[in-house]
């Protein structure tokens, strides 16, 4: 969902960090591409992933026949992104050759440079962190691992440059549940849950002037419902926030019954063909949670004022 969005919406956000994921539309709206050659979530006998095997030439054309219609913006934007890629030398679930074929995708638009790739880590299919999770190489719930490495850190400080040492691993600002309805009639419908979570840091409550936004993402069978709060507070991220002004916010996926019974974002159309556009449910419901916080319509990423209550509470 990361890729997606970066790529539809390159003209407000300034860059991504992907852990463990395909290129741009990589399932094509094929849920056997998509667990096949996009990942091995079908199971290693049925596994067909390959070096080259998500097909970067056609995913490219892709790409260009969107933009040229005006359903993404311009891949002209992504020239200036700063692109974060982690790929755990054990991964099971979407293996490095995915994760190369990625690599080769940004390639294509994104300045030398640009990218960091980090791939020298014996980890499983996981959010990699420096003191909380699952051993490094196990596969399991709640998806995130102890691998004595900051991913959160490390790709923050990358997409945004340098920033002040993490305040810890804790967490001293405020957790906002909000209604995810009002971005989007009906969410548990399409994929998403009734409601999300937005991390204030110090800071950052009332006008909040020079707030960073940085969104981020669960994978899936990693939301609320499955990991309560694990991916929220756990993931790294909040204690760069406090230390630099990042408001974060953690939208929910939900599952739906065989159509996305692990709760994953909707990367592969189980719940609308215009999955990986701009005007794709899903997308325009978390940028429209990124305008409502932005209020200025500044890019995402980029100083800006985040008004108390941007988002409201739920009951």
């Amino acid at each position: 969902m990361a890729v997606q969005f970066d790529v539809a919406y390159s003209a407000s956000v300034t860059g991504a960090g992907i852990i463990a994921a395909g290129p741009y539309s990589c399932s094509r709206g094929r849920l056997s591409i998509a667990t096949m050659k996009c990942s091995c979530t079908s199971g290693t006998p049925w596994c067909n992933v390959s070096p080259g095997g998500t097909n970067v030439p056609e995913l490219l054309d892709i790409t260009r026949r969107h933009a040229e219609r005006g359903a993404i913006d311009a891949t002209a934007n992504l020239a200036g992104h700063r692109i974060w890629l982690f790929s755990g030398l054990a991964d099971s679930v979407v293996p490095m050759a995915v994760m190369d074929d990625l690599q080769a995708y940004y390639q294509h638009y994104v300045r030398p440079g640009n990218i960091r790739y980090r791939k020298d880590v014996r980890a499983e299919h996981a959010m990699p962190t420096d003191s909380f999770g699952n051993k490094c190489d196990k596969l399991g719930s709640p998806y995130i691992s102890d691998c004595d490495v900051d991913g959160a850190g490390e790709l923050l400080q990358w997409i945004y440059g340098a920033l002040a040492p993490k305040t810890g691993n804790g967490a001293t600002g405020r957790f906002v549940e909000f209604d995810q309805a009002e971005f989007l009639p009906h969410p548990a419908d399409h994929g998403m849950a009734a409601t999300g979570w937005l991390y204030v840091p110090p800071g950052c409550e009332g006008a909040g002037q020079g707030c960073r936004l940085h969104v981020a993402f669960h994978g899936c069978k990693q939301n609320s419902a499955l990991v309560k709060e694990a991916w929220v507070r756990h993931a790294g991220y909040n204690g760069w926030a406090d230390a630099n002004r990042i408001v974060v916010l953690y939208p929910q996926a939900a599952a739906l019954r065989f159509r996305n019974p692990n709760s994953c974002w909707d990367w592969f159309s189980y719940d609308d063909p215009d999955f990986a556009v701009k005007s794709g449910r899903q997308m325009r419901a978390v940028k429209k949670m990124t305008e409502r916080l932005m209020g200025n319509g500044a890019p995402a990423g980029r100083p800006v004022a985040v008004p108390n209550g941007a988002v409201p509470t739920s009951p």
